[in-house]
């Protein structure tokens, strides 16, 4: 398949009516991927679900653990692993954790359904209720550490001025009003990582013909430009789960900012070690992006 990274539903379709060799990677609840999903797809809901945190451990742990799970949805290297969630603006960007994921663990060929399964649906192409039973493959795990900051780079970043710190989670998260989308006291602490500026990730996508999709290249630099963010800077994103940040990523890679990268941990794990700052109290409005 073609190596692009957000293809559309008609793309997919006619990618598959072609015989090409794709797994469907489908990240929603069980119940909603029994109610009805894209033929052939495989239901791996761990994508979305999964928390890790940054320690080589823990990294250790999640690397097998998918590596385990996409190997048993039938990945091994030589298919193209497509990936969708509901839509792009409610499902906590779990289709683009899905595909950093993929990247993380050095698989060569990873797309994501832009616009999700609403736009598969809009389109009027088939559903399926009917259950998959891949063939078990070896996934051929490589990880790509480049790719992951951890705690102690984030830590280290708060000092050096060459890098931003960039929030994408919702607004009661960054003024500190809830800790996490799983509920206000779900993390120990609320508030932000110091110095960091924010972009609301909703932002980053607008509907088309009641469909979420990514906003356009220049509206991505622009958005980014509103709190000094020129393509060339190297960004470390977090969010709560990386999900979300996940979403960020993928838009701000489409328009052209190539030295992004992902703390996966994000605020979940941030937040639970007392050692680590965080900033508290209103936050400065120069740091901000407008929400439109």
């Amino acid at each position: 398949m073609n190596q692009k990274l957000l293809l559309s539903p008609r793309e997919l379709a006619e990618a598959r009516a072609r015989g090409e060799n794709i797994v469907i990677i489908d990240t929603r609840a069980p119940e909603e991927y029994a109610a009805g999903h894209i033929p052939g797809a495989v239901n791996v809901r761990d994508v979305f679900t999964y928390l890790s945190n940054s320690t080589p451990e823990g990294l250790a742990t999640m690397q097998h653990t998918f590596a385990d799970l996409f190997g048993q949805a039938g990945l091994s290297g030589k298919e193209t692993a497509v990936i969708y969630e509901d839509a792009m603006n409610n499902g906590y960007g779990q289709s683009c954790r899905g595909y950093f994921l993929l990247k993380y663990l050095g698989y060569p060929s990873v797309a994501i359904l832009h616009g999700g399964l609403r736009a598969w649906m809009k389109e009027g192409l088939p559903l399926s209720t009917e259950p998959v039973e891949p063939e078990p493959k070896r996934f051929p795990l490589d990880p790509k550490p480049e790719l992951m900051i951890d705690r102690d780079e984030m830590l280290r970043a708060l000092k050096d001025p060459s890098v931003v710190l960039l929030d994408v989670r919702d607004q009661d998260e960054w003024v500190g009003a809830s800790s996490s989308p799983y509920g206000v006291d779900f993390c120990p602490r609320k508030g932000r990582i110091p110095g960091a500026v924010w972009i609301e990730w909703y932002q980053m996508m607008r509907k088309q013909d009641d469909i979420p999709l990514f906003i356009s290249k220049d509206e991505v630099r622009s958005l980014c430009a509103s709190v000094g963010i020129q393509p060339e800077a190297k960004v470390y994103l977090y969010c709560f789960k990386g999900a979300r940040a996940s979403n960020t990523l993928v838009a701000m890679k489409e328009a052209g900012f190539d030295a992004v990268h992902l703390y996966f941990g994000s605020w979940n794990e941030w937040s639970r070690d007392p050692a680590l700052p965080i900033e508290q109290g209103e936050p400065d409005p120069r740091r901000m992006a407008s929400r439109a």
